[in-house]
């Protein structure tokens, strides 16, 4: 069993998905490498991540219904993605895993989770 689908359950609520988000893009608006990535009102961005954080943790499937398949790589291809990006992200992360306490019992398998998909995001050459 894939271990990330448990988390929602665990979690039970989404409320602390969109925490989590909140604090996320809190990071990114104060990193001068990740917010030019970003449009100028993060609203929608916002949405997506949570959805999709929830839907890969066990929970609702609107990202799906509302998006489709993932293809999470497909959709990042469009950003130039280097290790510095995908290092600024992680710290991102990080910090709202940290702000966001009911995420703790779960940390080391998202840590996995994150650090897999954030390297699987880079399309510029090293």
């Amino acid at each position: 069993m894939d271990p990330l689908s448990l988390i929602y359950p665990g979690i039970g609520s989404e409320e602390p998905f969109y925490r989590l988000v909140e604090h996320f893009y809190a990071g990114v608006e104060a990193s001068a490498i990740l917010r030019p990535l970003y449009p100028k009102d993060l609203t929608e961005a916002k949405s997506k991540l949570a959805k999709y954080l929830i839907y890969r943790t066990g929970g609702s499937q609107a990202y799906v219904e509302e998006r489709g398949h993932p293809r999470m790589r497909g959709r990042h291809m469009p950003f130039k993605i280097g290790v510095p990006e995908r290092d600024a992200w992680m710290e991102s992360m990080n910090k709202a895993l940290d702000q966001t306490p009911e995420f703790a019992p779960y940390r080391a398998d998202l840590d996995a989770f994150f650090e897999h998909f954030s390297t699987f995001m880079i399309n510029q050459p090293q």
